[in-house]
């Protein structure tokens, strides 16, 4: 099966605009002084929600810094739709200065807002596959967060009382751990669907486990292939369906924070996330015995695997003044070359990290265990950046409505199919 890796290398490692003068004769210097003195105000969507604190506090250490400079943050995430927020703030021409963009299909539809960051010196330090997302035409249109990954967390304490000694890594064996987990009390999985977002990460591994998955999404697109009637399509939709037997009942009014929760406080054996919730785990249930399994769709080979990517981008409104452009890049810049930036990416945001000089938190037992799977070339691709932005909306939707029992296996596929068709051109 051919499948992109990523292997993970690690090391220890303003202008300002003045209005015309008119009758005011002040000598120059004076009105320079003046213009230094003005404070510039940024504002920054920051999509993940997990670090909102730590963000902030980051971002009151560059005031200090800069004291011409104000960022106010917006902080979205945890099952709220930013995308919808900056359709909003951008048609009423209230873009943020900075915002998150995943790349791929998305930088294209939003190619008009992305200003060109290729001349910034963090752009030498990035891990060269971290940059692929948000090239377009030979340039640069954001910067990497860090890299992710994701799949089923299990509790390693919750598996052994319930006797399974062997983490399972096919679709046969996770139901057999079901199964055992069930009968002997406990709650197999934490289940959060009132929140849609999740269940496109579970649809990308239909896609990720094509034999070329880039293949397949351009055979999408000229209409040479299907999901209905794809067989990964199939076994997703009954990975969906063994969560839902296995969960808690009330999946459909439970959101991510409650299923973390659930999780955390070993109410649930195993857990649908990624490496970005262990810092929420640690602050309910510290040190908890915690592991990656691979999110088995089926068992065939090549299911020991978690999918790695970059988790979003920092892009630059290129509609911004050219004031707040220099002062949004130099804050990345500073956010990534600085001390007290690089501290806090590893430090406090606990980022698996994209860039060469910066290096990657190894605290967390989730990390380690990404890490271990990238070193071990057992790594599948993100892929839902590529899909139709609003098919990829409606995806969501579509399979919410599948578990609450509102259309039919048969139907999501086809709708599924539809959505794509619809949407791929606009």
């Amino acid at each position: 099966m051919r499948r992109r890796v990523i292997t993970f290398i690690l090391t220890g490692l303003i202008t300002l605009s003045f209005s015309a003068c008119g009758e005011d004769n002040r000598p120059m210097e004076e009105s320079v002084a003046k213009a230094a003195d003005e404070t510039i105000t940024l504002e920054v969507l920051n999509p993940k929600v997990e670090i909102s604190i730590p963000f902030e506090q980051m971002v009151r250490e560059y005031e200090k810094e800069n004291p011409n400079v104000h960022i106010n943050v917006l902080t979205f995430g945890g099952g709220a739709n930013y995308l919808g927020e900056l359709k909003a703030r951008f048609a009423a021409n209230k873009g943020p200065d900075i915002f998150p963009n995943g790349g791929y299909e998305e930088a294209a539809v939003w190619k008009r807002y992305l200003e060109d960051l290729s001349d910034q010196p963090w752009v030498k330090q990035v891990f060269d596959e971290a940059l692929e997302p948000m090239k377009m035409d030979g340039k640069i249109y954001g910067m990497p967060i860090n890299f992710e990954g994701y799949g089923l967390i299990y509790n390693k304490d919750l598996f052994a009382k319930a006797g399974i000694d062997t983490p399972p890594t096919t679709f046969t064996g996770l139901k057999e751990a079901a199964e055992k987990l069930h009968a002997a009390g406990i709650t197999p999985f934490a289940v959060g669907y009132s929140d849609s977002w999740f269940f496109v990460l579970m649809l990308n591994i239909a896609f990720a486990q094509q034999d070329d998955p880039d293949a397949f999404i351009q055979a999408l697109n000229d209409g040479t292939q299907t999901m209905h009637g794809n067989k990964k399509f199939e076994d997703m939709i009954r990975m969906l369906d063994l969560t839902v037997q296995y969960g808690n009942k009330d999946f459909l009014t439970t959101d991510y924070n409650s299923e973390v929760e659930l999780f955390a406080t070993g109410k649930a054996a195993i857990l649908k996330q990624g490496n970005w919730v262990q810092s929420k785990i640690d602050q309910i249930t510290p040190k908890m015995n915690i592991g990656f399994l691979p999110l088995s769709i089926n068992d065939d080979a090549g299911n020991d695997a978690l999918p790695v990517g970059v988790s979003n981008n920092w892009a630059v409104n290129k509609q911004s003044s050219p004031e707040k452009k220099k002062e949004a890049k130099k804050f990345l810049n500073w956010m990534v070359s600085s001390e007290q930036g690089k501290t806090f990416m590893k430090e406090r945001f606990h980022f698996i990290s994209a860039f060469r000089h910066i290096e990657t938190d190894r605290s967390g037992q989730l990390s380690d265990d990404l890490i271990r799977y990238a070193n071990e070339k057992k790594t599948l691709s993100w892929n839902w950046f590529k899909f139709p932005p609003r098919a990829r909306e409606e995806f969501g939707y579509l399979m919410q409505a599948y578990v609450g029992n509102q259309i039919s296996r048969d139907q999501l596929l086809q709708e599924l199919q539809k959505s794509w068709e619809k949407t791929k051109m606009q």
